[in-house]
């Protein structure tokens, strides 16, 4: 009996062992036939089948596989096919899709075979045709990504199946059937993103009843018709209906959002004063529509908004006097409108750090770009009669100019080009300068055709002026050459200038020591690539100077990077001057920690090549007069000593280092989450934090110890569980297992989500009493 029973433990080992065996094998095998049906991309070359194990492969932002016993999660491959096309019959592009052998059914058809499949994310691969409805095969899936792909026809109605999904992005495709109905099946569903297909029909009523999305982005489509009441959607921060064919009046928008875009539209009637009461919108466009009447004073005093466009529209009336702008708001367009009156001191030129146009209306300012008053008093009084057909003959003239105007631009470019040639220094600089070597993965025919795949660049940055070169006369001049008075500090990339250029904007001065490994040639596109990183979130690059040390030897002797001055200072410093009692509470530090997570996900995905090793510390997070947080120090690693040091590295050492920076950000991040729980002492104890601690740290009772005096009393436990949770798996020690940007951007949104909740309802129960 005995000998019976170790025999069957033994034979009970042996089968778990060839089980776990053949499941990893089955999974490789399925892996390596995807990357055959991929057409082998260069983004898996490194895939083989010499007993390469995927799941302990290092992440980069084209390629990730997570795994969990054993088994593959986690999918996701950024190829370099982007759907350029405006036009698609359904068939293989040469050049742009996969071959005219693909086929979809196939593909997903393997795919399925990964059943634990968690996230999927597959784009700007070239996949094209139909998305069958075998999709709902993958029934674990949580996240669908398939974007700037050529899928084309409707959107399978087996997708409703798939209840566990709580992210769908199918953005730049060619879906050319009505949006369905069945979205509010999908009982999880957060985000969903449609934009840049050819969708028609309704805006489907069905949407409105989706209590869980917290993003709803239908853009640039042919939906057409009303839009329904959307107040209910309680948690949803950000709406994208514009470039659309909608023609209703405003629909009544939720109480928490963030962002509304209804822009180009037909959207009419007035701006109604539900819109006044959206205390935390901080970007409204409805610009391009037919909305008549005088804009709501309240809109321009929400205490978030800082972008503001009603452009294009039949607006009418006066604005009243005493106006006043929210201390947050950056930009205001309410040109080509029909206003009347004065411009209120809060909108005027004079105003400090706001951008703010009104050309094209009956105001009694700026007179060479207004309409005199009788013309808008004349269109008011005739508008049922003639205001269409005064758009149109508008609309007309403007066309008319820019067509005119492009032309103009054309013939005088050509005429250019035949008879000035470029200059002798810059042809030297081109031409002379020596070998272009390709670092830090960035070869120059990347950096040339560098290209985003985001929009979140465009928003709030609209009154930064261009990147341009400076001379080194006016850095001089700026600092009174470089007078210690000016001199602000010494940072891991060089010394540190305050200066003040001709127009009096006030901005940061680098001062660098590149690698003389660099061309000149190849350090400007570089610094070209690095001027393109525009976003809200991250300090603005206004310039950059390359001076040679007057040799003329075609040598970089210095790099003066040149960048907007942030004026509130740095995050740990405005932890340590409010201990006072006025150091920020959790949902200010939520706020700012959302921001810097936006900037370094832009950074990772909002351009190709991807922009890793950021040095993330708090020291680089700025924050501005109005407590928005701004990253610093961003990109230097492809222009750093450091980088200019590895151009001998073969190309596959360069992908792997590249997959570590991503990780080291993630890891970095985690870093600063903790010294935002815990205090200015946290990134100085990243190796002295003991397991007590950290036990403290996890433990809600024992918190109290360790977590800051503010964050403890302003703070519900559910948030303050869900960033620690996310921060120890930022530092966890083994890569593999820690979360992307996208991960970690969601979460930190969530805990402010439950914060602001937990927020209304303490104060609802104290106003009760």
């Amino acid at each position: 009996m005995r000998h019976c029973s170790l025999f069957l433990l033994l034979c009970l080992t042996w089968s778990f062992f060839f089980l776990g065996t053949y499941q990893i094998s089955s999974q490789t095998e399925v892996l390596l036939q995807l990357r055959k049906l991929l057409e082998y991309p260069k983004q898996l070359e490194y895939w083989n089948d010499q007993g390469l194990d995927f799941c302990y492969l290092s992440s980069s932002t084209q390629v990730n596989i997570t795994c969990q016993d054993n088994s593959v999660t986690e999918l996701k491959i950024v190829g370099d096919k982007p759907n350029k096309a405006n036009n698609y019959d359904g068939f293989a592009i040469p050049n742009q899709t996969l071959s005219d052998i693909f086929s979809m059914d196939s593909f997903v058809a393997t795919l399925a075979r990964l059943t634990s499949l968690r996230v999927l994310s597959l784009v700007s691969l070239g996949i094209w045709g139909p998305l069958p409805d075998k999709i709902h095969r993958l029934s674990s899936l949580e996240f669908l990504d398939l974007s700037s792909n050529f899928l084309s026809g409707p959107i399978p109605p087996k997708l409703s199946t798939m209840v566990r999904l709580h992210t769908v992005i199918l953005d730049h495709n060619f879906f050319n059937d009505t949006v369905p109905s069945w979205f509010d099946s999908l009982s999880n569903l957060t985000v969903l993103s449609l934009k840049n297909n050819q969708l028609k029909g309704p805006f489907p009523s069905s949407l409105g009843k989706i209590t869980t999305l917290t993003d709803l982005v239908l853009s640039s489509n042919k939906i057409s018709g009303e839009v329904p009441d959307i107040s209910g959607l309680s948690s949803l921060l950000v709406v994208d209906l514009s470039l659309n064919e909608l023609d209703s009046n405003l629909p009544k928008m939720p109480r928490g959002l963030v962002v509304a875009v209804l822009s180009n539209n037909s959207f009419s009637g007035e701006i109604t004063k539900q819109f006044s009461q959206l205390s935390h919108l901080q970007h409204l466009d409805i610009s391009i529509n037919l909305l008549e009447g005088a804009p709501p004073a309240a809109v321009f005093s929400l205490p978030n908004i800082s972008y503001l466009n009603l452009a294009s529209n039949m607006l009418s009336g006066s604005l009243p006097h005493h106006l006043r702008c929210g201390s947050k708001l950056e930009f205001v367009d309410i040109s080509e409108n029909r206003l009347t009156g004065d411009l209120p001191s809060c909108l005027s030129i004079k105003s400090e750090g706001r951008l703010v146009k009104f050309s094209g209306n009956c105001l009694s300012v700026d007179a060479g770009h207004q309409h005199t008053t009788s013309h808008c008093t004349e269109a008011n009084t005739n508008k049922k009669h003639s205001g269409g057909k005064n758009v149109v003959i508008l609309v007309c003239i403007i066309g008319g100019a820019l067509v005119f105007m492009v032309l103009l631009a054309f013939v005088f470019l050509c005429v250019f080009r035949r008879f000035c040639p470029r200059g002798i220094s810059e042809q030297h600089l081109l031409h002379k300068a020596g070998p272009d070597n390709s670092v830090a993965g960035f070869s120059s025919e990347m950096l040339t055709s560098a290209r985003f795949i985001s929009q979140a660049a465009k928003l709030g940055i609209q009154g930064l002026p261009a990147c341009r070169p400076f001379a080194l006369e006016e850095l001089k001049e700026a600092t009174n050459n470089f007078d210690n008075s000016a001199y602000i500090g010494e940072g891991s990339h060089g010394k540190l200038y305050k200066g003040r250029l001709e127009n009096g904007t006030q901005v940061t001065i680098r001062c660098l020591l590149p690698s003389k490994k660099f061309s000149i040639r190849n350090l400007k596109l570089r610094l070209d690539l690095l001027a393109k990183l525009r976003h809200p979130h991250l300090v603005c690059l206004l310039g950059y100077c390359i001076y040679d040390g007057g040799q003329d030897n075609y040598s970089i002797n210095t790099v003066f990077l040149i960048y907007e001055y942030v004026y509130g200072g740095d995050f740990p410093t405005q932890f340590s001057e409010n201990r006072s009692g006025k150091g920020f509470d959790w949902s200010e530090r939520l706020a700012i920690l959302i921001g810097v997570a936006r900037a370094v996900h832009f950074l990772h995905t909002g351009v190709i090549p991807g922009f890793f090793n950021n040095q993330l510390k708090t020291n680089n997070i700025l924050l501005n007069e109005h407590k928005i947080a701004k990253l610093s120090d961003y990109g230097l690693s492809i222009i750093s000593e450091e980088t200019g040091s590895r151009g001998g590295e073969i190309e596959g050492d360069v992908k792997s280092r590249q997959m570590t920076r991503f990780d080291d950000d993630v890891y970095s991040f985690g870093f600063i989450l903790l010294e935002a729980l815990i205090g200015r002492s946290g990134s100085a104890r990243r190796a002295a934090l003991t397991q007590d601690e950290w036990a403290f740290l996890n433990n809600q009772e024992e918190r109290l110890r360790v977590v800051d005096a503010m964050v403890m009393a302003t703070c519900s436990q559910e948030s303050l569980s869900i960033v620690v949770g996310i921060m120890n798996k930022c530092i966890h020690s083994e890569s593999w297992s820690r979360p992307s940007f996208e991960d970690i951007l969601w979460n930190l949104q969530y805990a402010a989500q439950v914060q602001s909740t937990a927020d209304e309802q303490k104060m609802d129960k104290a106003s009760f009493q």
